[in-house]
């Protein structure tokens, strides 16, 4: 397996959290190694910092008279031209600010049109896989492609036979659970071949890849700001408006609504707004758009071509350092060489999943997760039934029959991740394997956790 020189690596960005300590269940501390990035990335120290320089002028935005309304408003309105440069987006294209990237995906299945089709892999993470569920629409879910030229070729024989009126597609661009990355390209042309749509789930991808709208040719595109390296609170549909113009909006409510009039008859009249505001009612979260926007801002001036190599580079290290370890088992749907961002998920042969992550924190400093990872269809597929080794501690009860062992481990990382925390982590997993746990553990709340004798 290649490597990446080290003198061609760029230094990990700094990120909040990077020298806090937390306690090992032996008393000692460690410094945390916050390999959880899939789930939310840690908030670049320059976000945080551009967040508290704009916090003493926090003010309302839109229609206010003062002097902080008036910058905030000019704030919140530079962050929506700073996402549109970020994503590339074409002329006439829309940045709706929303809460995250499930939030975005349900205001998209909002405003779909009555009787529209919708194409989804089974192998999507829940937020691009269930929101589709609406009495007027019809939802085709694919089985898992084991290629990418079967995801494509999937997706074409769905189409060919869909017939006429609106159709969207749905895809992710890297897996939450492998972080695979998807041909996004292709199944856009696929999609728009047949006079469909497509919708790119970027929650994964934007954090580690540049993502161009126009280049990509999708119709839309949704991300968190959680896992850009901001804040909670804030994330992103963007992408073509008329879908978004014809509908209701998605919450009803002041900014939304143009004029509101009273009738004859008693009845309230009301005109919506165009663009954007049609779907921001209520009082949005400034700082959360200002703090994705300055996230975007960070990772274009970092350089993502520097980047990408990084990972690349720790990637690479850490696929390495599981290669040699034989009980492990990583997950892959479209096999081990295939490009991927910093997301891999395994098992170990002879542990459940719980209490191997429960170990690594407790007895190492090293948060990662474990379990479906909200993409229950596809971790299902990619163990195949396989369930884990009886354990003194495991996974709380699934819903279906004899999957309380059904989970695996993901460990994921990005622009803020040390080296060293991919070399702690492998010789974690190391020395787990040929020692086992140096503590008992327990189920306590549906977790696995540490008990107080040591073995």
């Amino acid at each position: 397996m290649s490597t990446y020189p080290a003198v061609a690596v760029c230094a990990p960005l700094p990120v909040l959290g990077r020298d806090v300590e937390v306690p090992l269940v032996g008393g000692e501390k460690v410094t945390y190694a916050a390999l959880d990035y899939a789930a939310s990335a840690p908030a670049l120290q320059r976000v945080w910092d551009d967040v508290a320089a704009y916090a003493p002028y926090y003010g309302s935005v839109h229609r206010g008279a003062g002097y902080l309304s008036q910058l905030s408003t000019d704030l919140f309105e530079q962050s929506r031209a700073t996402v549109a440069e970020f994503l590339d987006l074409r002329d006439g294209d829309q940045v709706v600010f929303t809460r995250a990237t499930t939030d975005s995906l349900n205001l998209l299945a909002s405003v779909l049109p009555a009787g529209t089709r919708v194409f989804a892999f089974e192998t999507e993470h829940h937020a691009s896989l269930l929101p589709w569920r609406r009495d007027d629409l019809t939802v085709g879910y694919l089985r898992a492609p084991r290629s990418p030229e079967q995801a494509v070729a999937a997706l074409e024989e769905a189409l060919a036979g869909s017939g006429d009126g609106p159709k969207l597609v749905c895809v992710t661009g890297a897996s939450n659970v492998t972080g695979e990355i998807w041909p996004v390209r292709e199944l856009a042309a696929a999609a728009h071949r047949h006079g469909a749509r497509i919708v790119l789930d970027a929650a994964q991808l934007a954090p580690h890849h540049p993502v161009s709208v126009r280049d990509l040719d999708v119709d839309w595109v949704a991300f968190s700001g959680h896992k850009l390296y901001a804040p909670f609170g804030a994330g992103v549909l963007a992408g073509r408006g008329d879908w978004l113009d014809a509908a209701e909006p998605y919450l009803a409510g002041g900014g939304a609504s143009r004029t509101v009039a009273r009738e004859l008859d008693g009845s309230v009249a009301v005109e919506w707004q165009q663009g954007p505001a049609r779907h921001e009612a209520g009082s949005p979260n400034v700082i959360g758009a200002y703090a994705v926007a300055s996230a975007c801002r960070a990772l274009t001036e970092a350089g993502f071509d520097r980047l990408v190599d990084r990972e690349q580079y720790l990637i690479e290290r850490l696929r390495a350092g599981l290669a040699g370890i034989p009980q492990v088992r990583v997950l892959t749907l479209f096999g081990e060489e295939h490009p991927r961002v910093g997301v891999l998920s395994f098992v170990v042969r002879d542990w459940n999943s719980s209490h191997f992550s429960a170990a690594l924190s407790a007895e190492y400093g090293i948060g990662v997760r474990d379990g479906l990872f909200c993409a229950h269809p596809l971790v299902r597929t990619l163990l195949g039934g396989e369930t884990a080794a009886p354990s003194e501690c495991g996974a709380p009860e699934a819903s279906l029959p004899g999957e309380r062992s059904l989970n695996a481990i993901r460990v994921s990382f990005g622009a803020g991740t040390p080296d060293e925390h991919v070399d702690r982590f492998v010789a974690a997993v190391r020395e787990l394997v040929s020692d086992g746990a140096q503590w008992a553990y327990r189920t306590e709340g549906g977790r696995c956790v540490p008990d107080t004798r040591r073995r």
